[in-house]
């Protein structure tokens, strides 16, 4: 038995599908495959479904899969304590992030990450909050960000940083007249919104107080990408609301064309970091200080 087929065997729990785990593990599917195979016989007990697809554990699988976390967790503990008696910021930190914060987060931390702390490893999973804190609880992940106060007695929560909200509307909309915007003149029936399960549509909605007093969108399309909102203001009209951190890359032109502030007080969301296990504390910080050294003025920081 080795650490690198217990590492496969977790990581095929979590992606449930070969070719997916042996990309995270950055080996060939042939290889984890037989590496896997090797595991069973040495236990002698089978631990994957292969007739199920998406592959699941066996019974007998998910009890060795939750040790194997505890093995590769109490592992990865021993380097970082040599790490912290040379006075070095070194390993693996396995962060999931909210899909409306990763890609305009990311960007901007990771340069200053790799820069300031090379032997720091981000593992990045973009995950709603409810699948952030149940990765959290199975030990999936290390940290998690989220943008609401739901976590629970079960975590450790730290304010990271607040954002304001903006809008992003077509020329031709109603409230597109280049000053600040009201809260009050939002409208439901304009807006275009994230999908169910994203925290950042149900801030949206809370901002909206469902208002309907608008024209109505010709579709009623909602996506799980800010991505998407946009191209769709852009073609078909209508407005959304977006972070601050994401008009950070955009083109002036963009800027200017499509994007208005809120009247003083904005709305806005705060970023908190989660964490349950404590010796990866070290690597959360130096996460905290890259967000700290890079984050633009459009956010202040707890």
């Amino acid at each position: 038995m080795t650490l690198a087929q217990l590492t496969y065997l977790v990581a095929l729990d979590e992606h449930r599908h070969f070719g997916q785990a042996a990309a995270a593990c950055h080996v060939s599917q042939p290889t984890l495959s037989v590496q896997l195979r090797k595991l069973e016989d040495e236990l002698g007990v089978e631990l994957i479904d292969r007739s199920h697809q998406p592959v699941v554990p066996t019974g007998a699988g998910e009890l060795l899969i939750r040790q194997a976390r505890t093995v590769l967790s109490e592992c990865d503990r021993l380097q970082m304590l040599a790490a912290e008696v040379q006075s070095r910021v070194a390993g693996t930190l396995r962060l999931g992030m909210l899909p409306t914060l990763s890609p305009y987060l990311v960007p901007l931390v990771l340069p200053h990450l790799e820069t300031a702390y090379p032997e720091v490893t981000l593992v990045l999973r973009e995950w709603t909050t409810a699948e952030v804190l149940d990765a959290l609880r199975r030990d999936v992940l290390d940290a998690g960000l989220i943008a609401t106060d739901e976590a629970g007695p079960d975590f450790e929560v730290t304010p990271l940083f607040t954002e304001p909200f903006v809008g992003y509307l077509s020329p031709k909309h109603r409230l597109a007249d280049g000053g600040p915007l009201d809260v009050s003149a939002l409208a439901i029936d304009d807006l275009w919104l994230l999908s169910e399960g994203h925290c950042f549509r149900d801030q949206v909605l809370q901002i909206c107080s469902h208002r309907a007093n608008g024209t109505p969108l010709q579709a009623r399309l909602e996506s799980g990408s800010l991505e998407t909102l946009l191209h769709l203001v852009q073609r078909s009209g209508g407005m959304t609301l977006l972070p601050a951190l994401a008009t950070c890359h955009m083109t002036e032109a963009e800027q200017s064309t499509y994007v208005q502030p809120f009247a003083s007080p904005a709305p806005n969301r705060t970023i908190r970091i989660v964490t349950r296990r404590r010796h990866k504390q070290p690597l959360v910080r130096a996460f905290r200080e890259a967000v700290r050294a890079t984050l633009p003025d459009v956010v202040s920081f707890a």
